[in-house]
C-alpha cells in the first residue's frame, strides 16, 4: 500500500468530518433562525423579559473520541459545572446527533453505541461502571476495544480515579461479542498500545510519547515499549525517535535533530537538542513541537517545569505552547489552518 495516498485519504476523511458537522450547524442554525423569527412575533412573558439568565459555571474535562486512524484522542472540553462531572464526560462520549456533531467538528468520532448509560461506582480510588445493554451492540472488535479504553482512559483522568472495572447490563462478563476481554481492571498506563514484533517481558517498560496527527491539528499520545529504564531521559530519546513506520502519525522534531542532554534538577527539566531543531520552530513557532516535548516530559513524577536549549543555548518557548491542557477544542477548530470556522 502507497503510504502517502493512505495518508492523504486519512486526511481528507477527517476533512469530510468537518464538513458534514459544517453542514449540520447550517442546517440547525436556519432551523434555529426560523424559529426566533416566528418567535418575534409573540410577546415575551413579563417575567423574562427584563430577566438576565446568569451565566453557567462551567470546567474543564477531557474526553477519548477516535480519529480515523483508530487511535484514542484526549480533547479538553468545556462543560457545566457538576457533582457528577466524571459521568457527564461519559456521556459526551455516547453516539447521539449533538455529541457526532461536537466530535464531528474536530474530525473525530464518538466511541460508545448510541443509548449507552452508565452506572457509575467510585471509591477509594477504583470506579466500577456498569454500562447499559446498548453498549453490547457494538460492530467489531476494534470498536468494543475503542470503547473499553476510552471510558478506562477517561475516569483514569481524575484525580480519584486509578483502576476500572467493568460490568455489562449488570453482570460481570470475561469477554464481549467479539471476544474483547474485560475481565480484569484497566488503569490509565497504557493508551494506543504500539504493536511490538518480539516481545520478552525481561527487562521491558513502558514510556508514553506524543506525536502530533498526520493534519497537525492535534497530539495523539502513544504507549511505546522500552528495554531501558523507562524515565524523563529515555522518553525524550524515544520522541526524537519519531512514530513508528505507517503509523499514520507525523515526527514533532525535524530528521536529523538529536537530544544532546537531558538534565533534571530541582523538580526543571532541561533537554538540550542539536540546532535542527530551530528548523521545526521556524514557521508557526513550533506550536505541536514543543507541545510534544512538553506533555512527555510532564508524565514523570517529580517534573515540575520543563525548559528548552539549542546547542547548549537557551530557548524562549512560545506562550501559546505551554498550555497545560491537551487539544483544547475550541483552539483545534478555529486555530490551525484548513479548520473551517464556524460563527
Amino acid at each position: 500500500m502507497n503510504l502517502k495516498k493512505w495518508k492523504i485519504r486519512r486526511v481528507d476523511a477527517e476533512r469530510g468530518l468537518i464538513l458534514c458537522a459544517s453542514a449540520m450547524v447550517v442546517a440547525l442554525a436556519l432551523h434555529q433562525g426560523n424559529v426566533n423569527r416566528q418567535n418575534e412575533q409573540l410577546p415575551l412573558p413579563a417575567t423574562t423579559a427584563t430577566q438576565a439568565q446568569p451565566a453557567a459555571e462551567t470546567q474543564q474535562t477531557v474526553v477519548y473520541y477516535q480519529d480515523g486512524e483508530g487511535y484514542l484522542v484526549p480533547v479538553t472540553r468545556n462543560v457545566e459545572k457538576t457533582d457528577g462531572i466524571a459521568k457527564s464526560t461519559l456521556n459526551l462520549m455516547v453516539s447521539s446527533p449533538e455529541n457526532d456533531l461536537s466530535a464531528a467538528r474536530l474530525g473525530l468520532k464518538t466511541t460508545v453505541p448510541e443509548g449507552t448509560t452508565f452506572d457509575l461506582d467510585i471509591r477509594d480510588g477504583k470506579a466500577r461502571v456498569d454500562l447499559s445493554k446498548e453498549a453490547l451492540s457494538c460492530m467489531s472488535a476494534e470498536q468494543e476495544t475503542l470503547m473499553v479504553h476510552s471510558v478506562a482512559q477517561t475516569l483514569c483522568g481524575f484525580d480519584s480515579v486509578e483502576e476500572v472495572s467493568f460490568l455489562f447490563d449488570g453482570q460481570q462478563r470475561s469477554k464481549l461479542t467479539y471476544g474483547t476481554d474485560v475481565s480484569g481492571v484497566f488503569s490509565g498506563e497504557y493508551v494506543n498500545l504500539e504493536s511490538v514484533e518480539t516481545f520478552s517481558s525481561a527487562g521491558a517498560d513502558s514510556v508514553k510519547l506524543y506525536f502530533p496527527s498526520a493534519s497537525g491539528r492535534m497530539l495523539v499520545p502513544v504507549t511505546r515499549t522500552v528495554y531501558s529504564d523507562a524515565d524523563v531521559n529515555t522518553a525524550m530519546l524515544e520522541l526524537a525517535k519519531g512514530p513508528k513506520k505507517d503509523s499514520g502519525l507525523t515526527a514533532p522534531l525535524p530528521e536529523g535533530c538529536g537530544v544532546r542532554s537531558v538534565k533534571m534538577k530541582n523538580g526543571v527539566v532541561t533537554v538540550d537538542f542539536s540546532k535542527e531543531f530551530l528548523d521545526a520552530v521556524s514557521g508557526d513557532g513550533g506550536l505541536q513541537t514543543v507541545r510534544a516535548i512538553l506533555f512527555t516530559a510532564r508524565q514523570f513524577p517529580g517534573v515540575k517545569q520543563v525548559q528548552v536549549t539549542v546547542e547548549g543555548n537557551p530557548y524562549t518557548l512560545p506562550d501559546q505552547a505551554t498550555a497545560t491542557f491537551i487539544n483544547q477544542d475550541q483552539e483545534v477548530m478555529t486555530y490551525y489552518p484548513g479548520v473551517i470556522e464556524i460563527d
